[in-house]
């Protein structure tokens, strides 16, 4: 947690109404031109994962198994960030199409569609990066602010962040679950079971695809298939760590008290959504490939409004911020990956005062 620039009512107020307005302009203008930016990425997706999949059969062929494996990668990132994410967001309910309606989209991923929306849309989406309320900080298990009290467990913050990125899925999956609170006692193994229940199932139908039908279809060379699917999946997993821990916990990013929550006013809180966010620069291939998560400041502030239009709108955001005198946190992908690594190592530790001998 860090000093947070105070403001006036007035200007929390002035403020809430100048980035409302550009929400308001957005949605007066929703129509055709996003729901075919969609369909179109949803074509792509579709047939990258034919070629991945029609591309592993020739698994003994070494070229053809690489080549199968990128293309699957990227459809199952397509699928999980640019689609499933947003889609799931509600950000193409407004075309009434049954296929991009966020009530009924399901995702190639461990996590329930269903559970997802709590976990994210509603726990994260509205109390973000409240400490005690916002579980995406540190996802139960891991320490990624000062704030948080160390323990001797937190020594392992770079294994277990280590192991959340190779198993993202399962950890998003079991993040609703709040398995670490089980652990600790404060909450029984009965209170998951209908959320656990729906994990099984859909994980059961995920692997029953990647690592036996498929593998299965692939006759003498399943095996190269099983592995290619392994691959790709773990690919996608540490992609996805990746540009969502870069969007939440690189240097300047702030978390705040439950008190912030009393009497929050719509400029209060897109004030706490700017200041709890970070974007990534890069070119229109890694804003695609991250679902535009790269504009993870315009996606807090405005969630519900379809991801490719966050380009357009990030330059007239970051102007206001510099108005208000208010941080617009952005920078390489290298620059905000290598400050969540940092974090992660040095919140691994005691705080500095903890290790200094006493005073006499």
């Amino acid at each position: 947690m860090t000093t947070q620039k105070t403001m006036t009512a007035e200007q929390l107020q002035a403020f809430g109404e100048e980035l409302d307005a550009i929400r308001n302009r957005v949605i007066a203008d929703l129509g055709s031109r996003d729901v075919d930016y969609i369909r179109g990425v949803i074509r792509l997706q579709r047939n990258l994962e034919i070629a991945g999949r029609g591309l592993l059969w020739l698994g003994f062929l070494p070229p053809a198994w690489i080549a199968g494996v990128a293309a699957l990668s990227v459809a199952k990132i397509l699928d999980n960030m640019e689609i499933g994410h947003n889609i799931m967001h509600g950000q193409y309910d407004f075309a009434r199409d049954p296929a991009l309606s966020s009530k009924s989209f399901d995702w190639d991923n461990a996590c329930p569609g269903e559970q997802w929306k709590h976990s994210h849309n509603v726990m994260h989406h509205t109390y973000t990066n409240v400490l005690g309320v916002d579980r995406d900080v540190g996802y139960g298990i891991l320490r990624m602010d000062p704030a948080q009290a160390w323990h001797p467990k937190y020594l392992g913050n770079p294994l277990y962040a280590f192991l959340l990125a190779v198993l993202f899925q399962y950890g998003v999956a079991v993040h609703d679950a709040e398995v670490d609170q089980i652990v600790e006692g404060k909450k029984s193994w009965r209170d998951s079971v209908p959320i656990l229940r729906g994990i099984w199932k859909k994980t059961r139908r995920q692997w029953l695809k990647d690592y036996l039908l498929f593998p299965a279809l692939s006759g003498p060379f399943a095996l190269f298939t099983f592995a290619g699917n392994a691959s790709a999946n773990l690919i996608r997993n540490v992609w996805a760590f990746t540009i969502i821990f870069c969007g939440h916990f690189p240097d300047g990013v702030e978390t705040f008290e439950k008190s912030t929550l009393d009497n929050e006013t719509r400029g209060a809180w897109y004030r706490r959504q700017l200041l709890g966010s970070a974007n990534i620069e890069g070119g229109k291939l890694l804003h695609l490939m991250s679902g535009n998560l790269s504009h993870q400041i315009e996606h807090h502030l405005f969630p519900d409004l379809p991801a490719h239009r966050y380009g357009e709108i990030a330059v007239e955001v970051r102007e206001i911020c510099e108005r208000y005198g208010l941080p617009y946190n952005t920078g390489s992908l290298g620059e905000q990956f290598g400050s969540v690594v940092k974090r992660i190592l040095t919140l691994a530790l005691p705080p500095r005062s903890a290790m200094l001998p006493a005073q006499a």
